[in-house]
């Protein structure tokens, strides 16, 4: 990704999503293009206009912490959208790439001990390239679409964007999750400009989903913390759930989701439905041990 491209298109499309009324400017006349002009967004933030129009042709080196926050501002950028700006600010210092701190490559025993603990929620651990890395049985019986494509590990962006038809058919708000994979992937790119784990995933999806390229255009970011799941599980039906996202410090780039339903609900039901249908699985699964063919010999006496 061209780092000065991704500054451009960044600043331009949050420029062109704010009218003159939300930012408490009189319109006046005709525009020609949506949203502030870029005089506007140099008022409301304190710039020159030449000052602002070079930050915008992609060159933030030397841009100050001041300046970006008094710019966020101005163009009303969320959390996100404030640290996404910071990261491409850093990325376009002079300075030697950091190292960044390897991922782990392994799952902890005790981080699978955790995971397994947890017998009434789906749990599992996904890293920053939407690669399922760890997860419990409830975890696994409730993505099994994604775990029957064979390919491994298991992605969830590429389930998404590669296997529509079915990813459709299991995520009913299909378009609000497709939007947030990418709005995090995009996040997760502006933070690592030189993984190249990251960089390959998304120019294959670029290259093969058209969804996807729509979607990578509009620059959206977004964290990926809570909110709600509505899925159509093959086994149990319609289900509703809501979600917590929690970083893993000892696990750097690793994520921990886990899923509930509301008490008393259908889907509260249908989860426990699903737990017993994971354990019977689980257990025809499971090596059976073996018969003794040994013939029953009988001590003949002496």
């Amino acid at each position: 990704m061209d780092h000065k491209s991704e500054v451009q298109e960044f600043l331009r499309t949050r420029r062109a999503r704010i009218t003159p009324e939300q930012a408490n400017l009189i319109g006046g006349g005709n525009r020609r293009v949506p949203g502030l002009r870029r005089e506007e967004v140099a008022l409301l933030a304190g710039l020159s206009v030449d000052y602002y129009a070079q930050m915008e042709r992609g060159d933030l080196g030397g841009v100050s912490d001041e300046v970006l926050e008094a710019l966020s501002r101005a163009l009303q950028l969320d959390e996100a959208e404030t640290s996404h700006l910071f990261d491409l600010a850093r990325a376009a210092h002079p300075r030697p790439v950091r190292r960044k701190r390897p991922a782990p490559n392994r799952v902890r025993p005790s981080l699978q001990r955790f995971l397994d603990a947890i017998t009434d929620a789906p749990a599992w651990v996904r890293d920053e390239h939407m690669d399922f890395v760890a997860a419990n049985r409830l975890g696994r019986a409730l993505n099994a679409p994604l775990f029957a494509n064979p390919r491994r590990p298991v992605n969830n962006a590429r389930f998404v964007f590669l296997n529509e038809p079915d990813a459709r058919e299991f995520y009913t708000d299909w378009e609000t999750g497709a939007d947030d994979i990418v709005a995090t992937l995009r996040s997760y790119a502006g933070k690592h400009p030189h993984d190249k784990q990251l960089t390959d995933l998304i120019g294959e999806l670029v290259t093969r989903s058209e969804p996807f390229r729509i979607r990578w255009a509009a620059h959206n970011v977004r964290f990926h913390r809570a909110g709600i799941k509505r899925l159509r599980h093959p086994v149990v039906g319609d289900l509703e759930l809501t979600y917590e996202g929690l970083d893993l410090p000892a696990d750097p780039g690793w994520h921990l989701f886990t899923f509930t339903a509301a008490p008393g609900s259908a889907s509260e039901e249908r989860l426990k439905l699903l737990g017993s249908w994971a354990a019977t699985i689980e257990t025809e699964a499971a090596p059976q041990p073996a018969e003794n063919t040994e013939p029953n010999r009988t001590k003949e006496p002496s």
